[in-house]
């Protein structure tokens, strides 16, 4: 197994996860292709349902075989055959423990229907009883609206899991929403309904060798919370190798396979390109990275008394708690004792500190999305003010 590792293979999935030895993988993410037309350089991707679904079931299978008996499988897949592909791979012994939606912005625009905008993420573990989910992980949990909203003594100051499902706010200025931001209690980390931006062409994130690519935030959520460090992690379709690239970022092994000779090279390039422990691209958080629809309209010179009227509602609940996100974070940063802004950019032990003082209040995010947080926030405050001393709040 130990030659495997650190390797995108070339070649067939299931023959190569076939020279693997059994039980040998802690995590398997799969995203195969969806049998929907999509032109792969080397792969067909339009065969006759019952030839789609059995080769799934073989590859299915062969990842089950890999798996150890605690290991874990998520599987992402389109409208087409999703409900067809969770049933088969529960028949080959899979258990689902959650069906989880990505949503995404900017999807390829239809004439005849509705703009598709999610895929399925499913998550599978081989054994029910015994399986690999990191809840007491503090980068795992999300903040409660008792801790940030009503200073309730009863809020587990460590957070909480992210919840299963989402409600649309039933109280809204606007009667219709154009982006995730203007949703201000959908869309959290806790929830089954996740969303991060679909990966598109003008991203610094995007590779430019695969068409399909899953955002980094998108799988680090899924391998820290799926897998422990150190631990096997397999893709069976590399393609743009992100999967690969962000668990070894997590200080994961890596296997992965990949029918096209060019994508892979593609992909080992990717892979060689980064180490352990390198931050992963996109923000973690993001509908809290740009502002909302209405916020931004509101900047404009001329104004409707429609706008008026929202900025005179009584504040938002995002409003209040981006609030408390901001004093958390200069709470944080003054307990770490930096005498400025600069010499603490260029302090590791003192960001360390910092990241871990954000924890323990509840605030989620990596090192580098909680830097550039404190750093706004300090631009923000009066000249006079940003040599400040810190009073409780």
């Amino acid at each position: 197994m130990k030659s495997k590792l650190g390797l995108i293979h070339n070649g067939d999935c299931i023959a190569g996860m076939n020279t693997l030895p059994e039980g040998c993988v802690d995590l398997a993410f799969a995203d195969p292709p969806f049998n929907i037309g999509y032109k792969y350089d080397v792969y067909e991707d339009r065969m006759a349902a019952e030839d789609y679904l059995k080769w799934s079931r073989d590859w299915m299978h062969s990842v089950h075989r890999v798996l150890k008996p605690d290991g874990t499988f998520w599987l992402a897949i389109g409208d087409d055959f999703a409900a067809e592909l969770k049933v088969e791979a529960q028949k080959i012994g899979f258990h689902c423990r959650s069906w989880v939606i990505w949503y995404y912005t900017f999807g390829v625009n239809c004439k005849n229907k509705f703009t598709r905008s999610h895929t399925h993420l499913f998550h599978f573990v081989k054994d029910i009883e015994n399986f690999t989910f990191r809840s007491d992980d503090l980068q795992n949990r999300v903040p409660s609206a008792r801790m940030l909203v009503y200073n309730d003594k009863r809020g587990n100051p460590k957070g909480r899991l992210p919840d299963d499902t989402w409600i649309i706010p039933p109280e809204m200025v606007h009667t219709f929403t154009l982006r995730p931001q203007d949703l201000e209690e959908c869309y959290q980390p806790s929830e089954s309904d996740w969303y991060f931006p679909r990966v598109a062409g003008t991203f610094k994130e995007r590779a430019g060798f695969h068409g399909c690519q899953m955002p980094e935030q998108l799988l680090g959520r899924i391998i820290k919370t799926c897998s422990e460090e150190t631990e096997i992690v397999l893709d069976p379709f590399s393609g743009s190798a992100s999967t690969l690239v962000v668990a070894k970022k997590l200080n994961r092994q890596v296997v992965g396979f990949e029918l096209s000779g060019e994508y892979a090279k593609a992909g080992a390039v990717r892979l060689a390109e980064v180490s352990s422990g390198d931050e992963l691209t996109g923000a973690p958080e993001p509908t809290m990275s740009a502002p909302s629809t209405w916020q931004k309209r509101s900047t404009r010179p001329t104004k409707s008394k429609r706008v008026k009227s929202h900025e005179t509602a009584s504040e938002s609940l995002s409003e209040q708690i981006s609030v408390l996100i901001d004093r958390g974070v200069l709470s944080a940063y003054a307990e770490c004792g930096s005498t400025s802004l600069a010499e603490f950019v260029q302090d590791e032990s003192a960001k360390n500190r910092f990241v871990c003082q954000c924890r323990e209040l509840g605030i989620p995010g990596q090192t580098e999305f909680l830097v550039q947080r404190l750093q706004a926030v300090i631009e923000r405050l009066p000249a006079e003010q940003q040599r400040f001393e810190f009073a409780e709040t």
